[in-house]
């Protein structure tokens, strides 16, 4: 199986391969760097990055005013991104056709153009997204039992956070339970994000 960390944008669409969620996949996300290798112990160190288009956490990061600027700037941070973290760049999720990338990850960016239409934020706990759903900003939360508590507060809060302003209103929370890592997993995660607040 191929595991990607993509954007959590409710635009990003893994056909093969399975994300985890992480806002602007991971682009100066503090925290991101001791997240990476806890999600390698849980799924194994062959673990791949995807930049995609329209990013509003890179636009808002590097402080870009156009999506074209965002656009031309997005693969080559990400792939500086995999080199610092140890991970595969895989390459770029277009708004087209679904596109193939390396490490057997082939996605693409199926939202509208310059529009956000979700209202929900999905938390995956047991193994990365299962499946697409159109609506939801996707969230990893698959290594929060493996994580200090204030790594795990500190990455889930900065994200929903985010989204949340994006969204310009409070977001449904619903969770991905299914997953190689097992229910059991998958409820210690959930409980973790319960005590948070989320």
């Amino acid at each position: 199986m191929s595991y990607v960390i993509a954007c959590g944008d409710e635009g990003v669409q893994i056909n093969q391969g399975t994300r985890f969620g992480f806002v602007g996949a991971g682009f100066q996300l503090d925290g991101f760097s001791d997240v990476v290798p806890l999600l390698k112990k849980l799924f194994g160190e062959e673990i791949a990055v995807a930049a995609n288009q329209e990013s509003d956490w890179l636009k808002s990061k590097l402080d870009l005013t156009s999506w074209e600027q965002v656009n031309a700037s997005s693969q080559q941070q990400i792939e500086a991104l995999a080199d610092r973290e140890g991970l595969i760049y895989a390459g770029y999720l277009p708004f087209a056709d679904p596109k193939q990338l390396a490490h057997e990850i082939k996605g693409h960016m199926v939202r509208p153009l310059k529009v956000h239409i979700a209202n929900k934020v999905c938390f995956t706990l047991a193994g990365g997204e299962q499946k697409y759903n159109l609506g939801n900003y996707v969230v990893s939360a698959d290594w929060l039992s493996e994580a200090p508590k204030k790594l795990a507060e500190l990455v889930i809060k900065t994200q929903v956070e985010f989204y949340e302003k994006l969204a310009g209103e409070p977001l449904i929370r619903v969770y991905e339970e299914l997953g190689v890592l097992g229910e059991e997993v998958a409820k210690k995660n959930r409980q973790i994000l319960d005590k948070m607040g989320i």
